[in-house]
């Protein structure tokens, strides 16, 4: 399963508009950070885990991004922070957890929460 990158404005309006039929994972990463690229491992074998049917996963390399990532923390009203996992369903942010929280289990936990609702 593939994880799309993020780059532009116009890629986040199209995976938000896609978070009306499945959950959608919005991922900052930092390519400068220890923590993040743990986070990002762990964020990689979570994505290697689900089914082809599962979440829409996403990337957004921070310093690559910046604009972007800042439009993502004011339209969600969520501090920015990196790594950052933020699970949007409908437009809207169900679910985040930043650094150290971000761990396969907790992904897995927070995705079925909001498969239903």
């Amino acid at each position: 399963m593939a994880i799309r990158k993020l780059t532009r404005l116009e890629d986040l309006d199209d995976v938000l508009a896609l978070s009306a039929e499945r959950p959608v994972w919005l991922f900052k990463h930092s390519v400068t950070c220890g923590i993040s690229a743990r986070a990002h491992g762990e964020y990689q074998r979570y994505v290697e885990e689900r089914g082809e049917d599962a979440e829409l996963f996403t990337l957004l390399e921070v310093q690559n991004a910046r604009p972007l990532s800042n439009e993502i923390a004011a339209r969600f009203g969520i501090q920015h922070e990196s790594p950052q996992a933020i699970l949007v369903k409908d437009g809207q942010p169900v679910w985040n957890a930043s650094h150290n929280k971000i761990v396969v289990a907790s992904l897995a936990a927070a995705a079925p929460a909001s498969a239903g609702s």
